[in-house]
């Protein structure tokens, strides 16, 4: 796709009735980290910026970037630029995808919230990253663009999906309805959300449980009731194990079309560089 028809493409989707994934140009860039801020006692925001940042771009909720990490050995592998898209040596670098939070180019600001957990190669970077310091990143690589015409919405999942829910909601117009269900631990991780008047807003907490076990999040959704003659768009995300009973309720008893929902495994139990799975 050349550049001017990705953006063809994104006006296409939201004039249309379903949701679709579109594809845009893939760039590799170095960024200055220029703040952190705690959000909840949950995520960590880490705010990027510098002259790499020229000519990102940003259009839909959601949508992910990669940071780039050295390997074990240390060692800084990255892509190359291969036409509209990037070209990995193999073995592939270690990287880690993450939602754009907020993109803000008159500012020349960039925001990653970070979901906190012991552990973690990003997580642990994030907590130790100090404004000066660098990352590479490459993305996003498109972005699911969902029509603004939907009656109703549907966003749930656990804190990794939190900041991908923020921004839907921010982005939704103001006269949007829905539903959103979040899991998390306790009232420490809740943060403000700006949601148009008409969304029922759930914070489930899950307590002394270990995160992605569990049925509360499933429970939860369970709830919804659709209204007759109303259509909805259903975005869900969070451990991929804990989210397969949710994507057979959603596709046959809530009975959404599969242009018109998008359930995304963001990590798995047991592995530490899950590659997603939809």
């Amino acid at each position: 796709m050349d550049r001017g028809a990705y953006r063809e493409r994104i006006a296409e989707v939201m004039a249309g009735s379903h949701g679709a994934k579109v594809g845009y140009p893939i760039e590799l860039r170095e960024l200055e980290v220029i703040r952190t801020a705690q959000v909840g006692s949950g995520l960590l925001r880490v705010t990027f910026g510098g002259p790499g940042l020229d000519g990102f771009h940003s259009y839909v909720p959601d949508e992910h970037i990669r940071l780039i990490f050295p390997d074990t050995d240390g060692v800084l592998r990255l892509p190359v630029k291969d036409g509209l898209s990037l070209e990995w040596p193999a073995p592939r670098p270690i990287s880690r995808e993450y939602t754009v939070r907020r993109y803000d180019a008159e500012a020349g600001e960039l925001d990653v919230d970070f979901a906190l957990h012991p552990g973690g190669l990003a997580s642990d970077w994030a907590l130790a990253v100090t404004p000066g310091d660098r990352m590479n990143i490459a993305g996003p690589p498109g972005g699911v663009v969902v029509p603004t015409s939907y009656d109703n919405y549907l966003f749930a999942g656990d804190i990794t999906a939190l900041p991908a829910i923020a921004r839907w909601l921010e982005w939704l117009p103001r006269e949007s309805t829905g539903w959103v269900f979040v899991e998390v631990t306790d009232a420490t991780q809740e943060i403000e959300l700006d949601a148009p008047a008409g969304f029922e807003i759930r914070w489930l907490h899950r307590g002394d449980a270990a995160p992605g076990t569990g049925d509360l999040l499933e429970k939860a959704i369970r709830t919804v009731t659709v209204p007759s003659g109303q259509n909805v768009y259903a975005w869900v995300a969070g451990e991929a194990g804990q989210l397969r009973p949710i994507r057979k309720w959603i596709r046959s008893e809530l009975g959404v079309g599969p242009k018109d929902f998008l359930i995304a495994g963001y990590w798995k139990h047991g592995i530490a560089n899950f590659d997603g799975e939809e």
